[in-house]
């Protein structure tokens, strides 16, 4: 039943309680929303201790006591259904919804103690052991009992209160999967491009590029929303390429200074130790700009004191260098600018543009907006006044619709015009029309998307980390018996299709893996949090105990913070925490014991020297998901020498855990490997660089669907062959450690390709080793690859004797990194015409081998229309040659060559590369050669390519690297500069 007004994102249904559907109803609605939380989880909780194993257990508890809990929640959910989309409600109804909300955490607390309490012991435990276990139990009954009636009695209270108010039941519908929105493309196109754009993007062009010698400080200021960090970042990548170097640094509200600047190093290819404070970075930057011409980018810089921090790094140098910063407050760009006629004062669109911006986002063109559309679209642009975010997130509430009824755009203008809303000042407009668009998200999104609270402001969020721990919480809906990754993939699909979270890419090119948050739109993101008590964020672990309520998701955010005696005072408000995630450069680790609901742990380090004493985590038995990730090992690409991770024995007891994911480390200590095959749960493994072989037994783990970072010269064959057992894998990982490969290679190969047929489902496929000898034969023999749906494919470390004819069957392939003794110009054919959507390419052709044909011709017939990233690894340069119209999307050009096998020559054609940013160049490591002359060779390496890239008119960049480590390693920390520079 409805009211009669329009819903955008629900159905309207009588679900009015009928006893004989209770089990049907409590699997309907797992999905979750921000007010509702867990009560789907707790009914589908109290139904199995009704009917399951555990209601022999629950001796001294009344069925009845449950069976009240379990019939009364559904109702109330209903009207909590109701108040989530009720845009204003008084204080006694917002009470009564956050008692709701905070019984349904401690049912669901109480019965998950209860289930670890009363777990089953070891038939093999001695008698003293099982009379231990035997008392704990009977203390776990008595407290259960209770703990259930006084539920009951705070549930009986609470519905006097539900007495006073009356609701209609809505429910969502759990939607297929959704495919990123086709017209993003053309959006994000104009976006970049973007509408009203073009005049102020002169202006400041040519403020930077003139004549002057002096350091010049430009300020592009505005409030959230205007479009500041898109007209910066146009001006950055116009004229970037005429400076020697460029950095493009993001800046929060409380800014990390360390982490910042090592930023800036890293982006200009300079490597800090790992020791470094504050004031060393800043004269590792002076010395390093010292003599360069430098374009610097600040972006949301937020007040004077940073500015003067930062300021310090960049030197007067009377070399043309500029500074570029974006602010919201005037008094920051006064000071930060040379001269007030260098500040950029933001205005919003025109009319015109306004329109523009709209109807592109919603038809994908500004002339198909249907007649009777006009005078309402006309209202909805009034009240957007002129803000790109406002209206982007207005157009993409209106072009996620399945239908264009007037009805739909009366309602949001309807919803704009109320509150007095053209009395608020131009911020609260924005709110304002920010909180509409999250009133407007289906119910099973809403929670996902407060979820993007738990990071930091500026952080650029995975894709695949993100749904992981959506899942982990309980957010996806599997109630169809849907795939729970895909599902999770679909809805982060649809957030990017409603705009409400950004794509971090400067064009919209490939499959969308990461994605941040406006910072206007993080605001309201915490306010929202805060008010539902569904994230707590804290930059200071003693600020737990001021909170109220009791927090059920923790963010600890030490980005900045210098002591490493920190402490987290454990109080009955933090030790029900179920999610905790930590971000920043401080050694402390929390008390994990304490925290034994915990079903979600992340740890963020920015740090190579420290130890993670992670032997605890064997007491949380709720454990779904576990990440440590080292931040400053991803920038750099180096393994940190001194970071040691240790985790538990009895890893096995984790029995609901999900996903185990650590970073490079010298030392990961896992006592017994063996017991990760006995986690039924396990779907992502993830072990980077573990010297040690595939764990005995791996072919049980059947849920595995992401395998990283295992050897495989020393696993054992049947260890190998058991990889095959693992129909679900999606993405696989491996690696040949130094000194095994020559000995095994026969065996393990043959075992891993007959292992690799059966995995059809695969869709990444990666095989690294720090020896070139291993020969990838044994898979030339298939006459068609089994897994046709691959993604990536990367085995460029192997070799084959010639490129495999099936590759030309993966049409799906966005990345491909391949070794061979022979490349031919129809292989470069085939992989260009018949692989539409690759993104990144590897070529590698064996040193020492003679190169046969006339070499490779790249041209506008041979394909590539998507390649951005391409690598070409053989001192044989003038054997690569370019044509007119090859690789017209082409960013970035990889070369690899032994100075003393080089043949004094650069890929012939470069100046038809019309895109190229940069040209990156690796040579043999000077240290290793050891000998005079190899500096000499370099020498003139530089001087060849640095006068060719001088000469393109596209005006690359270039950079003369040493190979310090394997060709795979250089193209992987490429290609994350590559999408981080580029997500800032």
């Amino acid at each position: 039943m409805t009211d009669g007004s329009p819903s955008l994102c629900v159905v309207a249904y009588d679900i009015r309680p009928k006893k004989q559907n209770y089990e049907a109803r409590a699997m309907s609605m797992m999905v979750v929303s921000a007010y509702k939380g867990v009560i789907g989880s707790v009914l589908v909780k109290l139904r199995d201790l009704i009917t399951g194993d555990m209601r022999a257990n629950f001796i001294g508890v009344s069925s009845g006591d449950i069976l009240f809990l379990r019939d009364e929640l559904p109702a109330m959910n209903a009207l909590l259904e109701k108040l989530d989309n009720a845009e204003e409600l008084d204080q006694e109804a917002k009470h009564w919804r956050s008692q709701v909300r905070e019984m349904a955490y401690d049912i669901e607390d109480c019965i998950d103690d209860f289930s670890n309490s009363v777990a089953s012991i070891d038939a093999r435990a001695g008698f003293l052991d099982k009379a231990s276990r035997f008392l704990k139990t009977c203390r776990a009954h008595l407290e259960a009992a209770w703990q259930i009636k006084e539920l009951k009695t705070r549930l009986l209270e609470i519905n006097e209160r539900r007495k006073r108010y009356r609701a209609e039941d809505y429910i969502s519908i759990t939607p297929a999967s959704v495919r990123v929105d086709p017209r993003i493309s053309a959006f994000y196109k104009e976006a970049a491009n973007l509408v009203g754009i073009d005049s102020p993007k002169r202006e400041l062009t040519k403020l930077v590029m003139d004549e002057g010698k002096k350091l010049k400080v430009m300020s592009i200021v505005g409030f959230g929303g205007l479009g500041k960090t898109t007209l910066a970042s146009q001006v950055y990548r116009a004229v970037g390429g005429q400076f020697s170097c460029k950095a493009f640094v993001s800046v929060s509200q409380k800014p990390d200074m360390v982490r910042l600047l090592t930023s800036v190093l890293l982006q200009l290819k300079q490597h800090p130790s790992h020791a470094c404070g504050v004031q060393d970075l800043i004269n590792n930057l002076r010395e390093y700009l010292g003599d360069k011409r430098y374009l610097i980018l600040v972006d949301d810089l937020w007040d004077v004191p940073s500015w003067n921090i930062l300021a310090c790094a960049f030197p007067q140098n009377n070399q043309h260098s500029r500074v570029i910063i974006t602010t919201r407050q005037g008094d920051v760009a006064r000071t930060c600018s040379s001269d007030h006629g260098c500040i950029h004062n933001m205005k919003p669109l025109s009319e015109q543009d306004s329109r523009k911006l709209f109807f592109n986002r919603i038809f994908g063109s500004k002339h198909d907006c249907p007649s009777n559309l006009a005078e309402v679209s006309c209202k909805i642009l009034k009240k957007c006044g002129g803000l790109p975010l406002a209206i982007v997130t207005v157009a993409s509430i209106l072009a996620c619709q399945p239908m264009r009824l007037k009805e739909q755009w009366e309602y949001i203008q309807s919803s704009l015009a109320t509150n007095n809303f053209a009395r608020k000042s131009t911020l609260e407009e924005l709110m304002h029309i920010l909180e509409l668009s999250y009133r407007s998200l289906p119910r099973h999104l809403k929670a996902c998307f407060l979820y993007l609270g738990a990071y930091p402001e500026d952080c650029v969020i995975s894709k695949v980390e993100l749904v992981k721990r959506w899942v982990a919480e309980g957010f996806v809906s599997n109630s169809l018996g849907q795939d729970p990754w895909v599902v999770g993939e679909s809805y982060f699909n649809e957030l990017v299709n409603r705009s409400m979270i950004q794509l971090p890419y400067q064009d919209y090119y490939t499959e969308v893996s990461h994605c941040r948050v406006h910072d206007m739109m993080l605001d309201m993101i915490l306010r929202r949090c805060k008010e539902d008590n569904f994230i707590s964020v804290i930059h200071d672990p003693q600020a737990a105990i001021e909170v109220q309520d009791k927090i059920r998701r923790l963010t600890v955010n030490l980005n900045g913070a210098e002591a490493d005696t920190l402490a987290m005072t454990i109080t009955r408000q933090v030790s029900q925490v179920r999610s905790l995630a930590m971000f920043g450069g401080s050694k402390w680790i929390p008390p994990l014991l304490e925290f034994k609901f915990l079903r979600v742990l992340f740890l963020e380090f920015f740090l190579r020297e420290m130890i993670i004493d992670l032997t605890g985590i064997n007491q949380l038995p709720q454990l779904r998901y576990l990440k440590v990730e080292c931040k400053e090992c991803l920038l750099d690409g180096d393994i940190p020498s001194q970071l040691s991770i240790m985790l538990p024995g009895q890893i096995q007891r984790l029995q609901y855990l999900e996903t185990l994911e650590l970073p490079w480390v010298s030392e990961c200590s896992i006592p017994s490997i063996s017991g990760i095959v006995d986690l039924p749960h396990l779907s992502h493994l993830v072990l980077r660089q573990h010297k040690g072989g595939l764990p005995d037994g791996i072919a049980k783990v059947k849920s595995l669907r992401t395998l990283h970072g295992f050897n495989l010269p020393v696993s054992s064959l049947e260890n190998i062959s058991g990889l095959g057992d693992l129909t679900s894998l999606t993405d696989l990982s491996l690696h040949c450690g130094k000194g095994h490969t020559k000995s095994t290679t026969p065996g393990w190969m043959a075992a891993l390709s007959c292992s690799l047929e059966k995995l059809s489902n695969l869709k990444g496929l990666s095989v690294r080793s720090n020896s070139l000898s291993c020969c990838a034969d044994a898979m030339n023999s298939w006459l068609s690859p089994p897994f046709l749906s691959l993604e990536k494919l990367d085995l460029l470390d192997w070799t084959f004797s010639k490129v495999p004819r099936w590759i030309g069957h993966l049409h799906s392939l966005r990345e491909l990194a391949l070794g061979a003794k022979q490349i031919l110009q129809e292989d470069v054919s085939v992989i260009g015409t018949r692989l539409p959507f690759l993104v990144h390419l590897s070529l590698r052709i064996i040193p020492g081998i003679p190169v046969k044909g006339r070499g490779i011709m790249i041209e506008g017939s041979t394909g590539f229309m998507a390649l951005r990233f391409f690598c070409f690894d053989s001192s044989k340069m003038a054997y690569l040659a370019f044509g007119a119209g090859a690789m017209p999307q082409l960013r970035r050009l990889l070369l690899g060559l032994d100075p003393l096998e080089w043949d004094k020559a650069t890929p012939i054609g470069l100046e038809h590369l019309k895109r190229l940013e940069e040209i990156r160049v690796l040579t043999a490591s000077l240290a290793a050669a050891g000998a005079e002359s190899m500096k000499d060779k370099s020498a003139l390496v530089k001087g060849v390519f640095q006068d060719a890239t001088n000469a393109l008119p596209s005006r690359p960049l270039f950079a003369l690297l040493p190979r310090n480590r394997s060709l795979s390693d250089h193209v992987n920390c490429c290609k994350i500069n590559m999408e981080t520079v580029a997500c800032k």
